[in-house]
């Protein structure tokens, strides 16, 4: 199959959004991964009086880990399916927390605009159809100094890690999504990150894409060598990316 790509995309996760939590909770370690990657922003104080883009929210699981890091910020959840986001909007959520409908190519339409202390996205880069023109867009709506955080299936580059998501994938995921009627979705999970850039390559977009203090982190569990938290930062005006 080819991998789905923005509309198509946006559909095939309005029809999953039904079940889309229950397949997650199944897996070992998805929450507490998303709030270990929303600490590695390094924001003080819970994030009192900063303003912090949750992009690419889906049902909610990273605002809540967000919500949970920093309870103090103004949270900004974006997603590009419908019915994603009305399933996230629809749990119970503290008042500095907002949902808005739009692809992350497209947030000035919808009236997401900058500047933004710190911008989170989980499971986002690899279902865009370009992760460069996102980036600069991000890279726009961060304040001088600001932090990025990117949580995402990035294989480690050994064979053992494409081994392992393969394993995961056809012999758990894919059966169950199928039973749902979410196959291509799913099968388009697993193409998806095979096919995306290894961990050491995203680094390397990030520093192209203008940012700096660029960290790549393992997470623990079965998703070592699988799934990574990315830090980064814009450069305050007086600095240049390194």
């Amino acid at each position: 199959m080819t991998l789905l790509r923005d509309e198509h995309l946006a559909a095939a996760f309005d029809h999953a959004a039904r079940s889309y939590d229950t397949l997650v909770a199944a897996n070992p370690g998805y929450h507490a991964h998303l709030r270990r990657s929303a600490r590695r922003l390094g924001l003080p104080r819970g994030g009192e009086g900063l303003r912090v883009l949750d992009l690419g929210c889906g049902t909610g699981a990273s605002t809540a880990a967000l919500a949970e890091v920093l309870p103090s910020a103004d949270i900004t959840a974006v997603d590009a399916s419908a019915g994603m986001l009305e399933r996230a909007a629809a749990k119970t959520w503290p008042p500095n927390v907002t949902f808005t409908h739009a692809p992350a190519e497209r947030l000035a339409e919808a009236g997401v605009t900058g500047p933004f202390d710190a911008v989170f996205a989980a499971y986002l880069f690899r279902n865009v159809t370009d992760p460069d023109a996102v980036l600069r867009t991000v890279h726009g709506l961060l304040a001088p100094g600001g932090r990025l955080a990117v949580h995402e299936y990035t294989l480690g580059g050994r064979r053992t890690d494409r081994a392992v998501w393969s394993l995961v994938c056809r012999g758990v995921v894919q059966p169950v999504a199928t039973l749902l009627g979410d196959g291509d979705l799913y099968r388009h999970l697993w193409r998806s990150v095979v096919e995306f850039d290894t961990a050491d390559r995203f680094a390397d977009r990030l520093r192209t894409n203008g940012f700096d203090s660029v960290r790549r982190l393992p997470l623990p569990g079965w998703q070592t060598g699988i799934t990574h938290t990315f830090t980064g930062r814009r450069p305050t005006t007086t600095e240049t990316a390194r």
